[in-house]
């Protein structure tokens, strides 16, 4: 477990945020971070509904008209983070670490593992046993793919986006699109697999908690 003493991560648990906003938010934590103004960040979130292309999105993985999408009130946006198209949503946690990985934690590879980490190590705590899949990134279990991971990793090796969690969202927004690229494989909830609706807030605590050790930072709750 991190002790006091390690490099501070102040953790901001922020309620609804509209992706537009989120996407101003992490540039000018960036930034900051860059300058050494503010410790490290995590950002704990959800967004209205919205799909987001990463650097690897193809037209043809979002399968919904520009009509249909604005009748569902449905934004898109060019994410700008490596990965596929995705889904946002209520009832999906979304995760966004500003860290500074230097000096001993640049190697993006590592990165990725340690968010698949924190998560694997989070759902656990609800008796969630997750994994990896080889030769694919996010988190998994038997029934599908439980949490996505997309990140920026800019000058300076200062991270942005992060990961989004599926607590409880509504699922049929997924139908919309190809999750992050991956046709032949579904994607499930904590909610679909506990039998029950599951609050963000639940989701809390196990989270820091995991996020702390894994990235061993002493954890305030800002």
């Amino acid at each position: 477990m991190p002790e006091k003493g390690n490099p501070p991560l102040e953790v901001r648990v922020l309620g609804t945020v509209p992706y537009e906003e989120g996407l101003t938010l992490q540039e000018e934590l960036v930034r900051k971070r860059r300058k050494g103004a503010v410790p490290d960040q995590l950002l704990l979130l959800e967004h209205p509904h919205v799909f987001t292309l990463g650097s690897s999105s193809q037209e043809d993985h979002l399968l919904i008209s520009p009509q249909e999408r604005e009748e569902k009130g449905i934004q898109l946006f060019e994410a700008g983070r490596g990965g596929d198209v995705t889904y946002h949503g209520p009832g999906q946690l979304v995760g966004y670490p500003i860290l500074d990985l230097k000096p001993d934690r640049k190697d993006l590879h590592r990165f990725l593992r340690d968010l698949e980490e924190v998560l694997i190590l989070t759902l656990r705590e609800f008796g969630i046993f997750s994994r990896r899949e080889e030769g694919l990134t996010g988190v998994w279990v038997p029934a599908g793919k439980l949490a996505a991971i997309g990140v920026r990793v800019s000058s300076g090796w200062i991270t942005s986006h992060g990961f989004a969690l599926n607590a409880d969202p509504e699922m049929e927004y997924f139908s919309s699109i190809v999750p992050c690229g991956i046709s032949h494989r579904p994607v499930t909830s904590m909610a679909a697999l506990l039998g029950r609706p599951v609050q963000l807030p639940e989701l809390f605590p196990a989270l820091t908690r995991s996020f702390g050790s894994v990235f061993q930072r002493e954890v305030l709750v800002v």
